[in-house]
């Protein structure tokens, strides 16, 4: 995944446990603050999701499909 660098503005409170948590776990900052967003957007359940996703592209879809026109009656 491409990442992009960005200006945050944040309560000093937040900044000081994202440092505390980066020392803690020995990762980077910029990655306590992505996987607090992926939470709070659900991307870290779609990106698990993903990861064990045995389907293309195509059956996904496919799959979507059918189960949309079930729950629709058609």
């Amino acid at each position: 995944m491409e990442r992009k660098k960005t200006t945050l503005y944040l309560d000093e409170s937040l900044i000081k446990a994202v440092k505390i948590a980066s020392a803690r776990e020995g990762r980077r900052e910029y990655q306590i603050v992505e996987a607090a967003l992926k939470a709070y957007f659900g991307r870290d359940l779609l990106d698990e999701l993903w990861r064990r996703n045995r389907l293309d592209e195509g059956e996904a879809l496919e799959a979507a499909y059918r189960e949309l026109k079930e729950y629709r009656g058609e």
